[in-house]
């Protein structure tokens, strides 16, 4: 028996795997309610949830959204996960915050001093999480399938073309899609997506 365990963006919640169950009719599938909101705490809960089920499953498949996909690629499971599917994924973190710290006009230097800034659009900047992400670069060596949206504003089409290539993913590219996929096209391009990425 497969276990299909997902992993929730900013905002999201468990409740979100429950889309996925006519997709894997014959798994097992899980929602991962994590609390941590930084890759160290968020990590190691995603790591405790995937190892205690890891026995019990024959293989694990993973879905993982935005940043719970970054947040996966921090928790060390890349030896429990058979395959993974990465909708909209972060997979630079340190380019992620340094871009937010341009358009606020925060300098490293700002940032390093007072440890956390928050932005005017609501954004928290911290300091201890962008040497983190500069500390620990994203590694990855589980075949991965890549679900990216031309109009994302969070990852740029070069970044994670470059992710992609250097970690041996597939990538599709919905040109007229969104970081967070929900209108009834983008979930019906999206669940098209992962059928066909199954059954290859």
């Amino acid at each position: 028996m497969d276990a299909v365990i997902y992993i929730h963006g900013q905002n999201g919640s468990a409740s979100e795997a429950e889309h996925y169950k006519p997709l894997f009719e014959n798994a097992h599938i899980f929602g991962v309610e994590y609390c941590g909101v930084t890759p160290w705490e968020a990590g190691e809960e995603i790591h405790r949830y995937v190892a205690d089920i890891a026995s019990e499953y024959d293989r694990i498949i993973l879905i993982a959204n935005s940043i719970g996909a970054y947040y996966s690629m921090c928790a060390d499971i890349e030896k429990f996960i058979s395959r993974a599917y990465f909708i909209s994924p972060i997979v630079d973190m340190e380019k992620l915050i340094t871009d937010m710290m341009t358009r606020a006009d925060v300098t490293e230097r700002e940032l390093c001093e007072k440890g956390k800034i928050v932005t005017a659009s609501g954004d928290v900047l911290s300091w201890k999480y962008l040497c983190y992400a500069r500390k620990n670069h994203t590694s990855w060596s589980v075949p991965t399938d890549i679900l990216y949206a031309g109009k994302d504003s969070f990852t740029s089409r070069e970044t994670i073309a470059s992710f992609a290539k250097e970690h041996r993913a597939s990538l599709t590219v919905m040109d007229n899609g969104e970081h967070w996929f929900h209108t009834d096209a983008q979930m019906k391009f999206l669940d098209g997506w992962i059928r066909e990425k199954s059954d290859s």
